[in-house]
This record gives C-alpha cells, sequence and structure tokens, in this order.
C-alpha cells in the first residue's frame, strides 16, 4: 500500500509505503426497499437458470449447461467493459499505472466478490449484524458507516463484525431512496451522528465508500458540522466524479459525473483544515471511480492501494487492518 499527503495548493502526485462487558443493540432495522429489489434479483435469476437447466439437460446437455453459465456470469462482461475503460483513461493519471497481470486478477477478484454483496449480503442479511450502541460506551470513539450508491448496510456486515468483536459503538445507515440526490440522505447521516455522539460522548469517525464519502462530505457543510466529527475514512470515493457517471440519467448519478457544477460547488465550501481530517484509499484498479486519483483530495492523506477494485477494495484484509486502527485512535 502507498501512502501520500497533498502539499498545499496542489493535487496528490506523489507515493510513498505504509507497512503497515457487552451492552444494548438497536432495535432491527426493517428490511428496506434496496434489499427486497436485489432479493428479487436474484430469485428471479436463479429461477431462470434452474428453468432452463430443467428444459434442456435431457436432450441437450452442453447448450444447457452454457446457458446456466452465461446466466451466472453475465456480471462479468459489465465489469470487463469497466476495466478496459479504467486501463485506458488511467494511463494519463499520476498514479502507478497497474499492470495487465494485476488487472486481470482485479477483474476475477471483482467478479467473485460483487455477487457476494450485491446477491446474497445486501439482500438476505443487511441486519444480520445491528448497531452497537452499549451501554457503557461514554469515553469510546464510535463509527458511523455511510455505505455508496445501490447498497445497504448489509455492505459492510465484515466491518460490523471486527467492530462487535472490539466492542466499538457504531451505526451503520441505509441510504434510501436509492435513486435521490445526495442531498436528501442528509437527515440520515444527521440521525446516526447525533445518536453515537450522544451515546460515547465523542465525536465520532464516518467510514465511507464510494458514493458515502460524497454523502459525509455534503453534510458536513452544513452549520458546524466539521466540529462534530473526528475524522472521515473514505474508501474508493469519486471525489471529482467518474467517467463511469456519463451513464447516469438522475439522482446521485448525475452529482457523480466528473466536472459537474456540484461537486465544484461543494469543493468551493470545503477548508483545508478539514481535509487534512480525510483519509482518501483509492486504487489503480478500480473499476467504478477513475481516473485513479479522482478518489483523492487535496491535503488529505491520500492512501493509494495497489490492483485491487471497488467493490473488493473494501473489503482487503491489510486496508481493513489499518483503517480499524485508525477509527480505534
Amino acid at each position: 500500500m502507498h501512502h501520500s499527503s497533498a502539499p498545499p495548493g496542489r493535487s496528490p502526485g506523489g507515493f510513498y509505503r505504509r507497512q503497515g462487558s457487552r451492552g444494548r443493540h438497536s432495535p432491527e432495522t426493517p428490511t428496506r426497499m434496496l434489499a427486497r429489489l436485489q432479493r428479487c434479483i436474484t430469485l428471479g435469476l436463479l429461477a431462470c437458470a434452474l428453468a432452463w437447466l430443467w428444459f434442456w439437460l435431457p436432450s441437450r446437455p452442453v447448450i444447457a449447461l452454457l446457458g446456466v453459465a452465461l446466466l451466472i456470469s453475465g456480471h462479468a462482461w459489465f465489469l470487463a467493459y469497466e476495466m478496459w475503460h479504467m486501463q485506458r483513461l488511467n494511463q494519463a493519471d499520476p498514479a502507478p499505472r497497474a499492470t495487465r497481470q494485476q488487472v486481470v486478477w482485479a477483474w476475477l477478484r471483482e467478479c467473485w466478490t460483487a455477487p457476494t454483496v450485491f446477491c446474497w449480503r445486501q439482500p438476505f442479511f443487511s441486519n444480520q449484524v445491528p448497531d452497537h450502541l452499549p451501554h457503557d460506551a461514554l469515553g469510546r470513539r464510535g463509527v458511523v458507516l455511510i455505505h455508496g450508491l445501490v447498497c445497504n448496510r448489509g455492505f459492510w456486515t465484515p466491518w460490523l463484525r471486527r467492530l462487535l468483536a472490539r466492542d466499538q459503538p457504531f451505526i451503520a445507515v441505509d441510504l434510501e431512496p436509492v435513486v435521490a440526490d445526495i442531498e436528501s440522505y442528509r437527515a440520515i447521516v444527521e440521525a446516526a451522528v447525533s445518536r453515537i455522539t450522544e451515546t460515547t460522548g465523542l465525536p465520532p469517525v464516518l467510514l465511507c465508500h464510494s458514493m458515502g464519502g460524497l454523502v459525509a462530505r455534503d453534510w458536513l457543510r452544513e452549520g458546524r458540522n466539521h466540529q462534530r466529527i473526528a475524522r472521515v475514512v473514505t474508501i474508493a470515493s469519486p471525489h471529482h466524479g467518474t467517467w463511469l457517471g456519463r451513464h447516469a440519467r438522475s439522482g446521485s448519478g448525475l452529482q457523480m459525473q466528473q466536472g459537474n457544477a456540484w461537486l465544484a460547488a461543494l469543493a468551493d465550501t470545503e477548508e483545508p483544515a478539514l481535509l487534512t481530517r480525510f483519509s482518501c484509499w483509492y486504487s489503480n484498479c478500480d473499476n467504478v471511480v477513475f481516473p485513479a486519483s479522482t478518489a483523492t483530495l487535496p491535503w488529505a492523506d491520500n492512501r493509494l492501494v495497489v490492483g485491487l477494485p471497488h467493490v473488493a477494495m473494501a473489503f482487503d484484509p491489510q486496508l481493513m487492518a489499518e483503517v480499524l486502527q485508525e477509527v480505534a485512535d
């Protein structure tokens, strides 16, 4: 892993290496719209695969198996499209260029991780680990976890298990409605920050993935909210937009297009003193947020990880260990 901190007035360009009693739980969150939608999609694909197999297997076993393989691996083609454009556009980015081998391994890793998150963890187990607000949490740093687009709190399940094992207070939010302007999520973040601050007596750390980083930044520009947090950690957040944003047609997707007025206005409200409290993790193989340095911020502690794709980046063991150490400080 590489880390860099941008000097005043410059975009980050240099990189250096760093080695790197239980209380109550909050009431379980009801099943949200996204979880129901992803559950229907997953079960629908499974039903189609089984129907195809039942129809063709007796007479055309090869066709039966090929059809099932195409149904369950369709996402791999979309990921390949993203990876191709990512590698092309990153050629002009200051981050170290990924090798072909790194890109292939990143693609394979994302092909496995994406279904685990979107077809298993989020649709069926989004509330498996409830928010943890122990009675004796006073004086212990809390964490508010903010997911990205087309995700829910189930995205964070491996993180929530580790935080729970350490008895560290946390709240993982659900950002709904799914397709909405980023400003519409301010009340959700406000409620989580207020609740965990009341429990611990300390400003929390905001831990964000992808669009969640923009949600946090948008909330921070309201009033004196910058005084109510200890630190912000973003993983693969499109702080300057992403090339894939050109495919967006509404809501938060338009706000993640490169060079849009909303992002420019957001940046204009941020002082260097605030940005020094950001840690921004980014990758030269991020297939969603690219070119790579779009996930960095001036004045922040920008940390490069090599060869990790967008979703799998959030579950890299070394990255998780370093972030968990940081949110515990």
